[in-house]
């Protein structure tokens, strides 16, 4: 026999309590370390998150590569869902070409780990990415961003230490303060 489990108002999905937990952090800068993945890109290279702007249904944290301003995380909750799109900009604010790919989580998750397997955009603008899987940590003291290529030995995370603030840094590109 087939059991439903309805929410009372009281009691809040994975998602939702991910979504109220990561927003706990806004405004808030951290310092970030690669923790897998060998990558040229972030290689000696200063890493900083900041969960910059938050409302109601998105939070946008942009991701900084030392000096290079380029990228956004965005986090949209929406009919018990966080989707993940990577914003990525030019220095005069124009969007890249490849930019707003990433995946929506199939199910609520829980308040600690969020799924995102790639979408159809993602597979459009980037056709080698249709098997990548984003997944994102989140604990009191720790932000974890990871990818996996499926079918490959691709796996890159890099780790934030959520008790120690750094300070804020500019408007990424394309932004205004």
């Amino acid at each position: 026999m087939l059991s439903t489990v309805f929410l009372t108002a009281q009691e809040k999905s994975g998602a939702e309590l991910f979504f109220e937990n990561l927003k706990k952090q806004c405004g808030k800068s951290f310092e970030g370390e690669v923790k897998e993945g060998n990558n040229d890109t972030f290689k000696d290279k200063k890493l900083v998150m900041h969960v910059r702007n938050c409302d109601a249904k998105t939070i946008r944290i942009p991701f900084f590569v030392g000096e290079d301003r380029s990228r956004t995380w965005v986090l949209t909750l929406e009919n018990n869902r966080i989707k993940l799109k990577h914003d990525h900009r030019h220095e005069d604010g124009s969007e890249d070409k490849v930019t707003q790919y990433g995946g929506t989580s199939t199910n609520p998750g829980s308040a600690s780990v969020q799924i995102f397997p790639a979408d159809q955009e993602t597979y459009n603008t980037i056709p080698n990415a249709a098997a990548n899987v984003w997944w994102i940590t989140l604990s009191e003291t720790s932000f974890t961003y990871n990818l996996r290529r499926i079918g490959s030995d691709r796996l890159f995370t890099v780790h934030f230490d959520l008790t120690k603030t750094v300070p804020n840094p500019p408007a990424p590109w394309g932004w205004k303060d």
